[in-house]
């Protein structure tokens, strides 16, 4: 479990970055090396993992991911929380934290990962075409919700780190997308939904919904 300031995926990186700083650097001077240097301070950015206060009222359901929600619509169903639903749809910029993290506590119910395009994760049709990784979490009262990362036009690799039967901790970390992306939420539709169209969120703190 990535528990560091950096998560380990961007050591790699970090490291091939620093590594063709000194060589341009002996091979060009201090002007050849800017590009690189420039790369790795940008790549200890993006894969950062900051703390975050969690809210830890039961009730509260934070948000998986940092970034700005796209839109929040409804669902007639969904194939793991069951009936009327709401999703909650997030953009990620490049920018953005990108570390995921669990919106409820509880254990993972159920995991699909699915092959697909790489489209623009602005795209309203992303969550049917691109690859994206899903997880199905039920608390101890049985309330379950599922999260979804959607790979976009960069993001070409979705990691997670847990798996079936995990229990998870509101707002731990449970896997990344890499570079630009987009997260759902989907709740069952009688959630009190606390954010709308255009909010910024910050993953394990900001509260998006309150069960009733």
């Amino acid at each position: 479990m990535n528990r560091g300031p950096v998560v380990r995926e961007g050591y790699i990186y970090i490291a091939a970055a620093l590594f063709l700083t000194v060589v341009l650097y002996f091979g060009f001077g201090a002007y050849g090396a800017v590009i690189p240097l420039v790369l790795a301070c940008y790549f200890t950015y993006f894969f950062r993992n900051p703390s975050r206060d969690i809210p830890m009222d039961e009730n509260l359901i934070v948000s998986p991911a940092d970034g700005t929600v796209q839109d929040v619509v409804e669902l007639p169903d969904d194939e793991f929380v069951k009936g009327p639903c709401r999703k909650i749809i997030i953009f990620l910029s490049v920018f953005n934290v990108h570390v995921n993290r669990s919106p409820i506590a509880g254990e993972i119910k159920c995991q699909k990962y699915v092959c697909g395009r790489f489209r623009p994760a602005y795209k309203d049709e992303v969550g049917f075409e691109n690859e994206r990784h899903m997880l199905g979490i039920e608390n101890k009262q049985g309330f379950r919700v599922t999260v979804t990362q959607i790979a976009g036009i960069l993001a070409r690799r979705i990691v997670s780190w847990v798996t079936l039967d995990d229990n998870m901790q509101k707002g731990q970390v449970y896997g990344l997308i890499k570079f630009g992306s987009c997260t759902e939420l989907v709740v069952p539709a009688n959630v009190e939904v606390l954010v709308k169209k255009g909010d910024k969120v910050r993953g394990g703190e900001s509260v998006l919904g309150r069960i009733k």
